[in-house]
């Protein structure tokens, strides 16, 4: 199954001021794509397509690879559409695809592009703990964006553990089955992000004082 050019060729700028659906007109929309309906399947891509793309832009390096995984993604959704129980919102479901896509391709590619840290005896050094800033105001003022900056700005590795565990709520272990790595390795991926996240935040807020 293909998706139009026109969905390919679509930007996160062309379809964020798309009107969100109604609940009747998301129902018949899902209808539509059951049957295979191709403008059903317009009206779903476009109404998604730039909440799917920022999902897909924390798993990526680059945004032309996650415009690519939201391309496989949309694909996905419209072959698996039918097995849609309703249960949930339609566009938890479609992030869900859209999470286990990212997933998928950087546990295929984990030797070029994750290079995890092999840590099975974690025990909790990588903590953060030891440089706590006394100044909590500091925090205060760290932004949404300014977060959303300083994950861009880690690894392929650390990224992937961080966005599992923190943003979709993962287990370690859970992590550990689905990249084919260890938790104690899991484990000391996350304290190192969280650490590197760190010092990139106190970086940034330093620059404004």
């Amino acid at each position: 199954m293909k998706i139009g050019n026109r969905h390919k060729k679509a930007t996160s700028k062309q379809v964020k001021e798309r009107m969100k659906l109604s609940e009747s007109e998301l129902k018949e929309a899902i209808e539509g794509c059951m049957r295979g309906d191709r403008r059903s399947q317009q009206s779903v891509f476009e109404t998604y397509y730039g909440k799917m793309l920022s999902v897909a832009m924390r798993y990526s390096k680059n945004e032309d690879l996650a415009k690519d995984l939201v391309q496989e993604s949309f694909i996905k959704v419209f072959e698996k559409v039918r097995k849609y129980n309703h249960q949930g919102s339609f566009e938890g479901w479609i992030r869900r695809i859209v999470v286990n896509t990212s997933i998928d391709y950087f546990r295929k590619k984990k030797h070029e592009l994750l290079v995890l840290d092999d840590d099975d005896s974690y025990d909790g050094k990588y903590g953060v703990q030891e440089e706590e800033v006394d100044d909590e105001g500091l925090y205060a003022q760290i932004k949404p964006d300014m977060v959303v900056k300083a994950i861009a700005q880690l690894s392929p590795a650390y990224k992937m553990v961080f966005n599992m565990y923190i943003i979709e709520g993962y287990s370690h272990q859970e992590i550990a089955d689905e990249l084919e790595i260890s938790v104690g390795t899991s484990k000391s991926n996350l304290a190192k992000a969280k650490q590197k996240m760190k010092k990139i935040l106190l970086t940034e807020l330093n620059k404004k004082l």
